[in-house]
């Protein structure tokens, strides 16, 4: 039986495979950016039958609700939803504005909370569902110069983790998809840069070496395995696409691990 889609964020990058996906193997999909025009190929290729094209802008809530029950009215139903409108914020603390900090805030974390609240009636109803947050290996890690991205990704995984223990009982999954580097936009056009202060030069070089030779991986791959997640009897909380996440948060976490037990006679002086 073919599935219901919602995805926010298909214009280019991860969001526009993973839509091509769905409708490629016979589901339906209800996809979203915020210039329409961006989605006429995918009408044109599957028909107005198996899309439904909505212009959105996931910072605005109103909207959020009307593409929601728009997609609802078409289909019918929805059976999965992919929260992946999102953009890189790149700048170190003391060069983010307020402004491009709330904007960050807007649509990688507000966006994808609308998106939940206005889907979470429908799939009650029906007592299935099941929702993917897109985040990124750095909601579980951090870096220099992203630390406003991070701030959004670490918030969308802890109310994501939330929720998946608010609905378990009521037939919906949720997945946090924490990807590595692809080849898409992140970093290019779509992201926003803070103006550049000389006393932070030395660290954006060597973050530039760190990942200067990072592996990127096609976003159709991303997308074969959004399906398996989609397909699976019982999929995960959490789930790292590419191989360079773990390489990265397994030294990480043991890290941490080992930090609260050295600090253990600390911990027990607060406990009194």
């Amino acid at each position: 039986m073919s599935k219901v889609w919602f995805i926010t964020g298909t214009s280019r990058g991860l969001g526009r495979a993973f839509a091509e996906s769905a409708l490629e193997r016979g589901d339906k999909v209800a996809a979203t950016a915020r210039n329409i025009s961006s989605l006429d190929e995918l009408t044109t290729k599957y028909g107005d039958d198996a899309v439904l094209p909505l212009a959105l802008d996931v910072t605005d809530k109103a909207a959020v609700t009307a593409a929601v029950t728009a997609a609802r009215e078409k289909f019918n139903r929805l059976d999965v939803v992919v929260n992946n409108a999102g953009y890189g914020l790149f700048g170190m603390t003391e060069e983010i504005t307020e402004q491009q900090l709330r904007d960050q805030l807007e649509t990688n974390l507000f966006g994808a909370y609308w998106v939940t609240q206005a889907v979470l009636p429908t799939l009650r109803e029906q007592g299935s569902g099941h929702i993917v947050q897109v985040s990124s290996v750095g909601g579980v890690a951090a870096f220099p110069s992203l630390g406003a991205y991070h701030a959004s990704k670490w918030a969308l995984e802890g109310f994501s983790e939330s929720l998946a223990q608010e609905v378990a009982g009521l037939g919906i999954k949720v997945t946090i998809v924490e990807p590595g580097g692809f080849s898409t936009d992140w970093g290019g056009s779509s992201a926003t840069h803070a103006a550049q202060l000389p006393a932070y030069d030395q660290v954006r070089a060597a973050v530039a070496a760190r990942f200067g030779d990072a592996r990127y991986s096609e976003p159709s791959n991303a997308a074969a395995a959004l399906l398996q997640i989609i397909d699976a009897e019982n999929p995960p909380l959490r789930v790292f696409f590419g191989t360079e996440p773990i390489e990265i948060v397994e030294p990480l976490y043991a890290q941490r691990l080992q930090t609260w037990n050295d600090w253990q006679h600390v911990s027990q002086t607060a406990q009194g």
